[in-house]
């Protein structure tokens, strides 16, 4: 890939609306780059979690797996890009899929930019100064949500009311997901635990 397909984020990150119209109708976004994107913020998330400095991070160490901090980074990515698909499909969305995991991903960027430096940062503030990485970390998370509003309005081509519709049909999608793919998940586990006593009552009685 050319150097302006790494440069392209930043550009969407400082002028969104030109940034992901560019994406869309340019065809300037790359699902390795956002694929990198969102590999960082896998990488921020498990640094933040594990070495962010004790006045601002409350885990305790002992309990920390970098496995359920990829599972709970990208399940989300992916989950919140299919939900969104969905949704979009049935109320005239002009985005493809690609499209929603391009904007999304590129919609994570200040997350990473943030939350990597003030995770070490974070380990040289005290107390008082500890309100600078919650403001740092909340700019980030905003900056993050704006992206995305405008990434998912512009690749659907929606009015900002429609936007805001579609996003909070979204999550009530994601939601629904979640409840059926944790239903599914217990009442298989309770049907192979039946077949599992009935194998065992067999082998005791032969």
């Amino acid at each position: 890939m050319k150097p302006e397909h790494y440069k392209f984020p930043f550009h969407v990150m400082l002028h969104p609306f030109d940034g992901f119209w560019d994406l869309k109708y340019d065809d300037k976004g790359k699902v390795r780059v956002a694929a990198i994107i969102v590999a960082l913020l896998v990488l921020s998330t498990v640094l933040q979690r594990q070495f962010a400095g004790f006045m601002v991070n409350y885990n305790d160490p002992r309990y920390l797996n970098s496995l359920d901090d990829l599972i709970y980074t990208v399940m989300p990515f992916l989950l919140f890009c299919i939900a969104n698909w969905s949704i979009t499909t049935l109320m005239e969305g002009e985005g493809k899929f690609r499209e929603i995991i391009l904007a999304t991903a590129y919609a994570l960027l200040p997350l990473v930019l943030i939350n990597l430096p003030m995770t070490f940062l974070s380990r040289l503030m005290t107390m008082e100064e500890s309100a600078f990485y919650y403001l740092a970390t909340g700019i980030g998370v905003v900056w993050c949500g704006y992206l995305l509003f405008v990434g998912i309005m512009t690749v659907h081509q929606y009015t900002a009311t429609k936007t805001v519709i579609t996003l909070g049909m979204t999550v009530v999608a994601m939601g629904i997901v979640v409840f059926l793919g944790t239903l599914i998940f217990s009442m298989a586990g309770q049907i192979l635990y039946f077949f599992y006593n009935i194998y065992r009552e067999l082998v005791f009685r032969m």
